[in-house]
């Protein structure tokens, strides 16, 4: 008996055809881009929220009541010899007492164990913290401390 063999036409329909590369990238975008769009989405509602906190809506209500309803007219000054003022006024310059030598010792002291406990990223760092430290070391044993 003979076995007849299909022919290519009938082998080729029983097998389904080859996905072209486009619909593989298509389901990617379709599984991808609704997480894409969610993510926007909730970053956009947070910035939204955190920008609304900062700025309560009852302070704009009290700000609308504070302005007038009308206009005030201004007025010329009565006396023209006064020159107004180009800056706003320098506050006094408060002269502080000068610090007991012993408290000037206790701080450099304080100051040297800070910049112990410094650790230094590079030689040049490192050079800069021992210079200082040598400097507060001879202010702590000198006799007198200069007054700055």
């Amino acid at each position: 008996m003979a076995v007849s063999r299909p022919s290519s036409a009938a082998a080729a329909a029983d097998r389904p055809p080859p996905l072209p590369p486009a619909a593989a990238k298509k389901g990617f975008l379709r599984r991808v881009l609704p997480f894409v769009l969610a993510a926007n989405l909730a970053v956009g509602v947070y910035a939204f929220l955190s920008a609304s906190k900062n700025e309560p809506v009852e302070k704009d209500a009290e700000v609308a009541e504070e302005v007038p309803a009308a206009p005030v007219a201004a007025t010329k000054s009565v006396i023209p010899d006064e020159k107004p003022v180009a800056g706003p006024i320098p506050a006094p310059i408060k002269v502080l007492p000068p610090i007991a030598e012993q408290e000037q010792r206790e701080l450099f002291k304080w100051m040297l164990e800070e910049k112990r406990k410094v650790k230094p990223s590079d030689r040049a760092e490192k050079k800069k913290i021992d210079d200082e430290k040598a400097l507060l070391k001879q202010f702590i044993g000198a006799k007198s401390i200069p007054s700055i």
